[in-house]
Parts: C-alpha cells; structure tokens; sequence
C-alpha cells in the first residue's frame, strides 16, 4: 500500500448500515490507517454480527438493498501547497489513466485541475480489485463536485451546493499604513480587499489617495450551513471616507455595483472575444453531443470560428487568476471581473498574460489557436455568473453605464438599507469589527 510522506491519509473500509423497518442489521469492520512505514502491515479483524428482533413489514431485492447503502469513502486527503491531482493518484497507487478521464469529464467546470490547499479530496476504492469508483472533491462545507463512474466506463460530473442561511455583518476600519493591511486586520478577507480595491480603481489610488485616519465601512453576507461558516461570503456595500471624498458602491440585483445615484462603478462588458466577429462554429448549449466523443456533454461557452493567432481580448476589466496548459482544454486563461463575473478563454495557441495581472476590457490577452482536444482552431469563450455557465451572447451582463429603469426602485430601497446599517459610529480602534444586524436568508 502507497504510504504518503508528509500527510495522515485515512482509510475507511467495509463500513454497511442497513435500515428496514423492524430490522436492522450493522455490520462493522475496523477503521485503519496508512503508516508512513513502508513495511506495515495491516489485518483486516471482522467483529460479530449483530442481529435485531426479525420483524419484516417489507422484503427488498437485493439490488434495491445495495442501491440505498451509503458508503464513506476509502481514502480522505487535504490538499497541500504544491499537490497535483496525478501526484496524489500515484501515492494511492490509482491508474493514471484515471486522471485523465476525470479531467476529461471535468472539462466544463475545470476544477480537478486546479487544486487549493486545504481542499478535501475522498476516494471511493473497490477493495476486490481497486478499481475507482468515485471522487468528491470539496472546497467549503457548501460546495463540492461529484466524479462517478458509470456503466461506459466514464465518469459522471455532480456539482453540489447545498443551501445555507446568510448572516449579513458591517465591518469597520481606520486606515493606518496600507489599505490592504488596516482591511486585513479589520476582518476583511484577500478576496473582498481585492474585490473592493477593483471596485474603486478608477475613482482612487489607493497607495497616493488614502491617509492614516481615513476610515471604511463595508456590509458583507456570509452563508452558514449547520450554523458552520462555509467561506462563502459577498459584498454587499462598501463606503471610503478621505478628508477630500466620501465614495460608495452598492450590489444591485443584476450582480453590479452602483454608486449611491445608481452610476457604474464598473466600466461596461465586450459582448464578443474579439475585435472583428466570426462566424460561430459552436452555440452555448447544455444538452450538446461532443463532436470528438460523442457523448452529450454540456457546451457551457461560445466557439467562434477563428483562425490560429487571431487575437483574443478580454471582454472586461479583471484580474487573470488561472494560466495553464490542460489536456483537452489546451492553454487557456480565467479572468475574475468581480465578485460575480468571470471569463474562460480555451485552446489558445499562446498566453500573453499571467497570474496576478490587471487587465483592460478589449487588451490581448492571448492568441487563438487549437490545443486541447478539438476538431479544429476556434475560440472557445465562456462567461460564469456566480460561478455557473451563462450564455455570454444573451445573458443581462452590465452593458450600460447605469442601473436599469426597471431595477431603480429596487436599487433606492437596497441604498436605503445599508445607508442605515453604516450610519453607526466609528467604534474604538481596537474594536474593529461589529457586527450591526443578522438578517438569514436561505438559498
């Protein structure tokens, strides 16, 4: 049995819970582990069978029986700085083969590929001939992907996200160094710091502008699920108070931020990829047989006809957050817009960018091409909202410069609202967070 160095690796085996009404049945085998010592050896110690009164109401087939257990995985792993999917397939001893038509199966949320610590990963493992059967992998206590095996041999893509109840929180602070640090420590998180930072980046420089004494003001959302924090979180307002300005934004429901008269915050999206339009090889479409595979596989992006080295650009302000080269979607590139919006670009020929990069909306980010799995060059362009697939050709994506007439109302209501939240009075600096008002809601 593969041993991992540096990680306690459990191994749950031969657990069966099996509930009837009037009978019940449990048997348990042991719970052992993966030594980190080669030579360890481990026995399997079977415990007797425990039988309940036999009462049956019901008889099931045996394959009904089977169909309702429930079984906890074969292996769990947190993810470390530095892992790779096919690294931690190797210490398990599991086909490599198997990376590769998972990430095949992955190809529409792109996630197996790009692991973060503290991720869990749990391994189902038959224990006759340790073949794979299925793999979750989980990045909060609301989010996780299902890969399962079926019939053909391929595997099965689930996202799951469970509903939660959102605690809504005002977090307050005085700047006193950086913006970044004071936020920090006030109890903003690396992605909110960034996200409000883009927010303002036309109407601020946050290095020249801000003052040791100017304070913020920020309503953010955090979803529970079993009154756990799940890490999920969204920014609902944000004030910035200088000597010379007071600056606000404001989420509206079309995934936007305003300021406090309804103006954009946020410069406009480019419908298309490209400077000149080309034909559309592929429509977004859920239901799609794949061209190479055959099998129906969702087509979660637009495939524009261009040929190898068209420019590609992207289609708003952002930051790139993922440059990689991936077996079936070749070199391709993530741009996060906000909070809400994200772009994928696919089968680049080259990258012009990297991690960490600010871009403007229309700058080359890279050249069309066809690497991957393809029948041919194109552009295969995607727009997630939220995190999920949205046909970027039709979907209600911030094209003007203000909130729209029929969400006005609802805009004045919402600045109203947090208007009241943050008119409380700057609390003492050593107390900077506070949290004014929980309103739940489920989702």
């Amino acid at each position: 049995m593969p041993t991992f160095k540096t990680t306690v690796l459990t191994n749950f085996v031969n657990y069966r819970l099996i509930s009837l009404i009037g009978l019940s049945l449990i048997t348990t085998a042991a719970v052992f582990s993966i030594n980190t010592t080669p030579s360890a050896h481990h026995k399997e110690i079977q415990l007797p069978l425990i039988t309940a009164p036999h009462v049956v109401l019901k008889t099931l087939t045996p394959a009904a029986v089977i169909k309702n257990i429930v079984l906890p995985p074969t292996y769990e792993y947190q993810v470390k700085k530095g892992d790779t999917l096919s690294g931690i397939f190797a210490q398990l001893n599991l086909p490599q083969a198997d990376v590769k038509d998972i990430m095949a199966a992955d190809l529409n949320s792109l996630q197996i590929d790009n692991l973060r610590p503290n991720d869990i990963l749990r391994f189902w493992v038959a224990d006759s001939d340790h073949r794979l059967n299925k793999v979750q992998l989980q990045f909060n206590v609301a989010h996780m992907i299902n890969y399962t095996r079926e019939k053909n041999n391929d595997f099965a893509v689930k996202e799951i996200t469970l509903p939660g109840i959102w605690h809504e929180k005002v977090i307050r602070g005085e700047i006193h160094g950086s913006f970044s640090l004071s936020a920090q420590k006030a109890g903003l998180s690396y992605t909110d710091i960034h996200e409000i930072m883009a927010i303002f980046k036309d109407k601020l420089n946050f290095d020249r502008d801000l003052k040791t004494g100017d304070r913020f003001e920020v309503v953010s959302k955090e979803k529970y699920v079993n009154n756990q924090a799940s890490g999920d979180t969204e920014l609902q307002a944000i004030r910035l108070y200088t000597n010379n300005q007071q600056l606000s934004a404001y989420l509206s429901s079309d995934g936007n931020f305003y300021d406090q008269h309804g103006e954009s915050l946020q410069r406009a999206f480019l419908r298309y990829p490209t400077a000149k339009r080309f034909r559309i090889s592929s429509p977004f479409n859920p239901h799609r047989r794949h061209p190479v595979t055959g099998r129906i596989q969702p087509h979660n992006g637009v495939d524009f006809a261009a040929p190898v080295g068209t420019p590609v650009l992207a289609t708003g302000d952002g930051v790139v957050t993922r440059v990689t080269n991936h077996p079936y979607a070749g070199r391709y590139v993530v741009i996060k817009h906000s909070a809400n919006y994200s772009t994928r670009y696919l089968h680049n020929s080259r990258i012009l960018v990297k991690v960490g990069q600010r871009v403007k909306r229309g700058q080359e980010i890279a050249l069309s091409g066809k690497t991957g799995r393809v029948t041919g060059p194109h552009i295969h362009y995607e727009l997630l909202v939220r995190g999920k697939p949205v046909n970027p050709l039709t979907a209600k994506i911030p094209l003007a410069s203000s909130v729209s007439h029929q969400q006005k109302k609802a805009f004045e209501l919402d600045v109203v609202q947090y208007n009241r939240l943050m008119k409380q009075p700057l609390v003492h600096k050593n107390s900077n967070i506070q949290i004014v008002k929980n309103e739940s809601k489920t989702s």
